[in-house]
């Protein structure tokens, strides 16, 4: 038994080319641990990352639209189940780390708040020093799952996770794959939903994204993944310059025609009330915060405890922490 992670190390050498990372030379984790006799350190990552219960989560937390009516709008666990896909096909055809891509993909949006970016701006508001969604990511794996004790992830999976929005500059080749691989998978499945609920026709798209990627969902992202596949040579992963101008206008319609569309977000406002009212409230009646939290609130403060308790709740669980907080019980004579 002990030999087969050796075996699939070995392997590697010949599967994960000169720009990806291989697992037997990653630079470790926090807490140093035996290595596992079957799972290479980057599948171990993805198995513990997989079996957490903010992975978990993500399934009923929002992606673009507030409590949409309907089965087939993403939430946050379909897209990142996309954007992880779309990243091993590209980690693949670029000879990188598939186990590294895929644990980079499946945690990075671990730290995402309910209602999408609007609990994101919500909290951002509410929390002194601010809050982004990629460092409570970081936060979620290495301090707040198991009990505190966090997943102890690889250097390599963690640097990923945390810089998967805007990249840094010793970023992985795998973790570059996984941003660009969000980008793509974003704008395509949100204009998706937008079609599905009647805030913009397939006609509106801009003729040039048309003409260039295609007319349907699978067609647009297969564009845009081949483009980056092939022309990501020497280490450099990028699009072709005229794709990356397609893409950028795709983006910025996306933004002005869904992501700050009145009828798309016309509940966002309702967020930072919905938030900012349990927010207030624990952190003036700290002895109702759960038992977790409030060990917390010991070592780093209880306004970042009251930030990690909001940011991992659902939509659905904020909202019935803010009617049981708020909102009177029906009253009945037994």
């Amino acid at each position: 038994m002990s030999c087969l992670r050796e075996e699939r190390e070995e392997l590697e050498r010949y599967l994960v080319g000169p720009y990806g990372v291989r697992a037997a030379e990653s630079r470790g984790r926090l807490r140093p641990e035996d290595p596992d006799p079957i799972r290479t350190c980057f599948q171990r990552d993805v198995d513990r990352i997989t079996h957490s219960k903010a992975f978990r989560r993500l399934k009923h937390k929002t992606q673009v639209f507030l409590q949409p009516e309907g089965d087939h709008y993403r939430t946050r666990l379909t897209h990142t189940l996309e954007v992880t896909r779309l990243a091993r096909t590209v980690a693949r055809a670029l000879r990188l780390n598939e186990d590294l891509t895929e644990a980079i993909g499946l945690g990075h949006d671990l730290g995402h708040t309910p209602f999408g970016h609007a609990g994101e701006r919500a909290l951002r508001e509410l929390l002194p020093g601010g809050f982004f969604h990629y460092e409570q990511s970081l936060r979620v794996v290495d301090r707040l799952e198991k009990d505190g004790e966090g997943l102890n992830l690889c250097y390599e999976t963690r640097m990923g996770i945390l810089n998967h929005t805007y990249g840094a500059e010793d970023d992985t080749r795998e973790a570059t794959v996984v941003r660009m691989s969000d980008r793509i998978a974003y704008i395509n499945h949100d204009l998706d939903d937008a079609i599905r609920a009647g805030i913009l026709t397939e006609d509106e798209l801009p003729p040039e994204v048309h003409a260039r990627c295609g007319d349907r969902t699978s067609e647009r992202i297969n564009s845009f993944v081949r483009d980056l596949i092939l022309n990501s040579t020497g280490g450099d992963i990028r699009m072709s310059e005229e794709m990356a101008e397609v893409f950028d206008t795709f983006h910025n319609f996306m933004y002005d025609a869904v992501y700050r569309n009145p009828t798309a977000k016309g509940e966002e406002g309702k967020v930072r009330g919905i938030l900012g009212g349990i927010f207030d409230y624990y952190l003036h009646d700290r002895d109702r915060l759960p038992r977790e939290f409030q060990r917390i609130a010991e070592t780093d403060g209880l306004e970042r405890a009251v930030c990690d308790y909001i940011a991992g709740m659902t939509d659905g669980y904020a909202m019935e922490v803010y009617s049981r907080l708020f909102i009177p019980a029906a009253w009945s004579v037994k």
